[in-house]
């Protein structure tokens, strides 16, 4: 509903624990909506805001398989779709669109979990064309997300994985998969897993605003201390680079994760496909006013003049002068702090072997 002639246009709060401030149209709606003030609009920060919603579901299928060049893997499963953490940088958040929701708030407050997701992993590893691959959890919503603590379908896809010896990668930036080590470290010792801690920046503050429902900084270095401990190959994530706002962490980054553990690194520069562009600029404008233009000015400058280059070869990257400077500085700091010495750990697909099903009784 537009606003009647003379009235003031409302502007929006920012709810604590939150990362985008309102549910803009997804790029499918017909029909517009526009925000007006009703006398009740606040301004600031607001304790409770929306609150998490799940929904339960079943899947038709539940591993994704994708051939792009740009991604070291060629299937995936996502327990979950939409995610608590609310990153406002979320490349995943369009993806609510298809649901009919908001990449904004519906996102991070209306999820919805595959309750059916174990058994449908063990029909499909059963098949008997099934080719093993390994399978990356984390690929576009983390599987380590709040709700994992309640329904635990990651904790039962790894259950699968584990009694088939199927290799699989995760990644995420939760604490909650040291829960999980008494099933990744025998899997490590096979060659079976790695898993990537994904640490932006060490800044608790900036953090704490791009990714308001994550773990701290300090306790991710945790984590990877954990994993290196218990023997389960571990790496750190550099994700998203964002200019002006935590590049220059990455040595630090790096470092700190070095010491810690990680023996692998990557990095990815930030994306903002689809709705995302503006919803990030609108979280710019509120956090960080005086820098918005120049980060803006610079994602365009990376991406050929847009705000989104969906190319292969250029979308995790960019191209120019900065990205070029993030990419040498990203292997000088490897180099000094001894990662990717090995490379990525390659993962044993030979181990595998089909779950073990009911046979049907003889009838003799």
């Amino acid at each position: 509903m537009k606003p009647r002639a003379g009235t003031a246009r409302a502007a929006p709060v920012t709810f604590k624990g939150r990362g985008a401030v309102d549910n803009p149209q997804n790029r499918f709606e017909r029909q517009g909506r526009e925000a007006f003030d009703d006398g009740w609009a606040l301004d600031g920060e607001v304790e409770h805001g929306p609150r998490t919603e799940v929904t339960l579901t079943q899947a038709r299928t539940i591993i994704s398989r994708n051939a792009s060049p740009d991604i070291p893997f060629t299937q995936s499963i996502n327990p979950y779709q939409g995610c608590e953490h609310g990153c406002v940088y979320c490349y995943a958040r369009p993806s609510h669109a298809y649901l009919g929701l908001s990449p904004g708030l519906d996102f991070e407050t209306k999820l919805f979990a595959k309750a059916n997701a174990a058994q449908l992993l063990r029909a499909e590893l059963a098949r008997p064309g099934y080719r093993c691959e390994a399978i990356t959890l984390g690929a576009n919503t983390d599987p380590y997300q709040p709700i994992e603590r309640k329904y635990k379908l990651t904790r039962s896809i790894l259950e699968v994985l584990s009694e088939c010896d199927h290799p699989l990668g995760i990644v995420t930036k939760s604490a909650l998969v040291e829960r999980d080590i008494d099933l990744l470290a025998p899997m490590a010792r096979k060659g079976l897993v790695h898993v990537f801690v994904s640490i932006g920046t060490l800044d608790h503050e900036l953090m704490r605003r791009l990714e308001p429902r994550s773990v701290a900084p300090a306790r991710r270095l945790d984590v990877l201390h954990a994993l290196s401990a218990a023997g389960i190959p571990c790496g750190v994530l550099v994700a998203p680079v964002i200019p002006f706002l935590n590049d220059r962490d990455m040595e630090a980054v790096l470092e700190r994760s070095a010491a810690r553990g990680a023996g692998m690194a990557g990095y990815i520069i930030l994306r903002l496909p689809h709705e995302l562009k503006d919803l990030f600029k609108d979280w710019l404008e509120r956090n960080y006013p005086l820098k918005a233009a120049h980060v803006m000015s610079q994602i365009r400058q990376m991406r050929g003049g847009r705000e989104n280059d969906p190319r292969f070869g250029k979308r995790m990257s960019g191209e120019g002068l900065f990205a070029e400077l993030q990419e040498n500085r990203f292997r000088l700091a490897c180099e000094r702090s001894g990662l990717n010495l090995r490379g990525r750990a390659e993962l044993d697909t030979t181990r595998f072997k089909p779950p073990a099903t009911k046979r049907q009784l003889s009838l003799f």
